[in-house]
This record gives C-alpha cells, structure tokens and sequence, in this order.
C-alpha cells in the first residue's frame, strides 16, 4: 500500500477521532492488540465512515496515477495539438521555419533552435526507418518520455547524420545491417530534432538549419521506393496551435486510449498498479461511479496545484540548487535523466520537470564537454523574492558564456512553461545577436514590462505586469567553465517597481 501521511491526514482533518482510540490495558481484560484498539475496538467501521475512507483513497490513487502518467499525457498533448492543426502520418514534419515563439502553447519551447517535432506510430507502420540529418541536437523517445537514443554529437552518429531503425515493442524479426537499430518500447514514438541557426547579420540566420532538417527523411522498412510517401515540411512558425496536456476529464479518456492502444508491458510496473487502483486496466470497460468520476475530476483539478505547490515551495534538502550563493536551480534536481536518485526513481521530481517542460536525455544531464546542453533556471531574484513581470530586472553574465554552440536566455510563465504573450512574440534572446557587451565583455540582459532607456532592443525581455515568470539560460555544447563553476551568472537584480 503506498503511504501518503501528509496527504491523507491533511484530506481527513479530524475525521480520524470518531473512531481511533488509544489502547487501553486492563489488569482485568485479555490484552487488545494494538491494530484493534486503534480501528474501532476490532468492529467494521461505522458505514459512512468506511464509505468516506475508501473515497478518499480512490481520491489519493487518483492523484497518484495523475503524477505518474503526467510525462505520458504531456507528449500525447504534443502530438494531438500537432497533428490537428499540420496533419498525421510519418512522412510529415512540422518545422518551425521561422523559430517557435509564444503563437505555439507549448512547455518550455526554445525559440533559439529550430524545432522539427513528429510523432510516429509503429504499431501502424512497423518499423521505420529515420535518416537524420547531421549535426542534429535531438532524440527519439517513447511516449512516457524515456529516451530510447539521442542522436547527434551524443548519439551513435556522433554528429555525423545517419539512418536509425526503430522497431516495436513486440518486434521479433531480422535487423538489418547498416542502421542504429532501437527497440521503442511504446508503438507510439516521438521525433525531436533541432537544428543550429547560422549567425547572420547581427542576428540569427535560420536558413541553414531549416535546410539541414529538411534533409530528414522517414520511410518504413520493408516498403519499397515507389510506395514510399515523399515527405512533407509544414511550416510551423507563426500558427496558433495548442500542444498542452488535458486539464480536464479528457485526461483519463486519453490515458485510457493509450493504455488499451499499446502493449501491456508498454506501461511501467508502478504505473500499471496506479491506473489499476483506479480502475484502469488494458481491455477492460473503464466505467468509474459517478462518484468516482467526481474523484477523478477533482484529481486533475489538485494535482497540478499540488505538483505546483512543491515547486514553489523548493526542496527542503536544497539539492535543485546549482550554486551555494545564488537562485539557479537544475530541473532534474541533481538526479539522472531517469529521474533516479540514490538509486530510486523520484516522481515527484519527475512530476514538477514535465508540468513545465518536456523531453528529458542523457545529454541533459551528463557532463559531456563540449556536446552536451545544460538548462540552469531561476524563478527568484537576487533578495530570494519571486520574479514579477510588472519590475524591472538586470542579468549580468560574466564574459564567454561556456558554450561551444551558443547559449541563449528565455522568459517563461511559471505555471506551464509556456511564453509570456506580449506583442514581442519571441521572449528570449542569445549569443547570435550582436548584444552590446560591457568593457570587460560581459552582457547585461534586461526583463520587465517596458524597455528601459538607452537598453538595446536584442537585449530586453519583455514580461507581464501581474503575473510570475521564471528565466531559463541554455548552454549548448557545455564547457567545463560550467562544471567547475568557474563561470557563474549572476543572480537578476531588481532595478525598479
């Protein structure tokens, strides 16, 4: 039985009174065992105390399935935003031509690469087989978001392109020579590239890494060349599409849908058991009470609030902290890319990254030199207070950022991730811009409601009076400066109300 002291206690508030009791011995009665004397002097629970227990139960299992299956439902919310609104089917690849900026809702986008982002069905296709392009950052994931390779500098084509071959789950026949053959271990994967922007005229060029993904190329492996579909690249950037997760009842619906959809053993043990307290089980009806159905409702309403309420609140062992004197925190909290730590997965933790972000790889995390990428984001300023779009920030980064790539820094709302929507479409700036450097070729990057005088437009984020936002400094091929913290940004210090 899973524990949740702090949870179930808060929910019953006193309720547990009625009926638990302190054991008393008596000279005179046959000793009581504890368990006994502690439920009811060893009797059934009065009806509707026993009815209001079990609810909350489902309730507290309800919010667990919700914790544990959130990376899974955010990559469904990616896929079913896209395929809506640019179509379905392995041959189409939506780029972000023009960089993704705040028109896409989406967790975390990074408008300072362009996004090539699909999602593939192999039990629909068998196996595929993806002809990468070179110098490509990215990845393939399944649908809970465990990496099945990276692909790039860190992956097997060491930045060289290639063809990777992606089986089903439940494949058992020949792999051919010549691929980077993978095992997904859903039907259901996804595709996610970016390619690197040229430095142009004092400012980004993306021309040459729309180029470089439309070199990508996806065909199954036993049809042949005249049955290939050719490939489409629809063009992303500047539509309205929404690719979040499910707030609502849909959540289950959809989860129910891929549970029934994949194989058995696509889902995680300890996910099997969450969705098996509430009543979800592969191929059978999933048919909650109308009370049940209140409990879900009401899961999917707390839970994000709760996931919300530790992130805001922090760690209390302080491990998210990059740096002793300053706010920058790790989104994997020092743990692996698994979400392990000290040898056991960390949900919650795992919970908190995919309410605002997505796509989790070893790469992320590693300290790979010069290939890797790094994600420092902080949510408070310098005084420990949180960011506030309606004040007016300084960030100073020492000179020579370490990052082999580039480096890039974005304004994010704290709740989803998702950009602040201002009339500056892109909330982010990034070493392609010709930024007005300090003496000592340091960069003062500015946030707040209005650009402060004398400020140069590349170099001021613009943010919402009101509402909480937190900034995220990417460092793309990460050099040992960071590991060494040699080099350190500074904490964002409030200049104005």
């Amino acid at each position: 039985m899973k524990l949740r002291p702090l949870a179930l206690n808060l929910a019953l508030g006193g309720m547990l009174s009625t009926f638990i009791t302190t054991p008393v011995f008596s000279a005179d009665a046959p000793p009581q065992s504890p368990l006994m004397a502690q439920i009811n002097n060893g009797n059934w629970l009065p009806q509707n105390d026993a009815q209001s227990l079990s609810d909350e139960l489902y309730y507290q299992d309800a919010i667990h399935a919700y914790i544990t299956t959130l990376p899974l439902l955010n990559t469904i919310g990616l896929r079913d935003g896209s395929e809506a609104a640019f179509g379905k089917g392995y041959n189409i690849l939506p780029i972000w031509k023009q960089r993704m900026d705040s028109r896409a809702v989406v967790p975390t986008p990074n408008g300072d690469v362009i996004y090539s982002m699909s999602y593939l069905d192999l039990k629909e296709t068998g196996p595929l087989v993806v002809k990468a392009p070179h110098d490509v950052i990215g990845m393939f994931t399944d649908f809970f978001q465990h990496t099945i390779t990276d692909v790039g500098a860190v992956g097997p084509d060491r930045a060289r392109g290639g063809l990777y071959l992606l089986l089903p789950p439940d494949y058992e026949g020949p792999v051919p020579q010549g691929y980077f053959a993978f095992k997904s271990p859903t039907y259901n994967v996804f595709l996610f590239f970016r390619t690197v922007m040229a430095k142009g005229e004092g400012k980004p060029d993306p021309a040459p890494a729309v180029k470089n993904a439309e070199t990508t190329r996806v065909y199954p492996l036993w049809d042949v060349e005249k049955d290939v579909k050719p490939m489409q690249f629809p063009d992303a950037s500047g539509k309205r599409v929404n690719m979040m997760y499910p707030v609502d009842a849909s959540y289950w619906t959809k989860l129910k849908a891929f549970v029934d959809y994949e194989p058995l053993t696509a889902i995680p043990d300890a996910t099997r058991s969450a969705l098996l307290s509430i009543g979800m089980v592969k191929g059978k009806p999933f048919n909650p009470s109308p009370k049940q159905t209140e409990l879900l409702n009401k899961a999917v309403e707390m839970a994000p609030k709760m996931i919300f309420a530790r992130r805001q609140l922090g760690r209390e062992d302080q491990r998210q902290l990059y740096y002793k004197d300053r706010h920058w925190e790790n989104s994997w909290a020092g743990a692996t890319a698994e979400w392990m730590q000290f040898g056991t997965l960390d949900e919650n933790q795992r919970a908190a990254f995919f309410q605002i972000a997505y796509s989790s790889a070893a790469a992320m995390v590693m300290h790979t030199t010069g290939a890797g990428s790094k994600y420092p984001f902080t949510t408070h300023d310098k005084e420990g207070n949180f960011l506030e779009g309606g004040n007016t920030y300084k960030l100073h980064l020492p000179p020579n950022p370490p990052a082999a790539l580039f480096w890039a820094v974005t304004a994010y709302n704290v709740t989803d991730g998702t950009m602040p929507e201002t009339d500056q479409l892109l909330p982010s700036t990034n070493g392609y811009y010709d930024l007005p450097k300090n003496q000592d070729g340091s960069i003062d990057i500015w946030f707040g409601p209005a650009k402060p005088d004398g400020v140069a437009d590349n170099a001021f984020i613009k943010t919402i009076k009101g509402r909480n936002f937190l900034v995220a400094l990417r460092l793309y091929g990460t050099e040992d400066g960071f590991y060494d913290q040699t080099w350190v940004p500074d904490d964002l210090i409030k200049t104005s109300h």
